[in-house]
């Protein structure tokens, strides 16, 4: 459970941060839109799978979740960060029903896997993004 004081406070900040970023820091608002755009593709992405399910993939927190990552990261960057939550629990799921502590019906949070892959792409998203480049050059 993702209790929704504290995500919605986090979101709050993270807007207020971008807009001033913008208005008193960088002064490119198209930037903005890449923000804006980084929040319809998760937040989308997950709303989707979300009614799709019926909520039985993924629950609304990590609709919500993603509206406060695609504030962090941005675009492109939170593919990255999308990308590397389902690898990382990818991984982890696979561990555990490796070790039998989990069946393949068992529910997993994902909001820690949502989060951890956050922060690798927040500090090595763009080495990625220009490693993944080179490579298909």
């Amino acid at each position: 459970m993702i209790p929704d004081n504290i995500l919605w406070t986090g979101i709050i900040i993270a807007l207020i941060y971008r807009l001033a970023e913008t208005i008193f820091l960088t002064r490119n608002y198209a930037e903005l839109i890449y923000y804006g755009l980084a929040i319809v593709a998760a937040s989308g992405f997950f709303l989707l799978l979300y009614l799709i399910s019926k909520g039985k993939w993924i629950g609304f927190g990590d609709v919500k979740l993603a509206i406060l990552l695609g504030l962090i990261l941005g675009w492109p960057n939170i593919l990255i960060g999308l990308f590397l939550s389902y690898l990382i629990g990818a991984i982890i799921g696979t561990g555990l029903m490796i070790s039998k502590k989990k069946k393949a019906k068992s529910e997993i949070p994902f909001a820690p896997f949502l989060i951890t892959g956050t922060i690798f792409a927040l500090i090595f998203g763009q080495n990625i993004i220009n490693w993944y480049l080179n490579l298909i050059r």
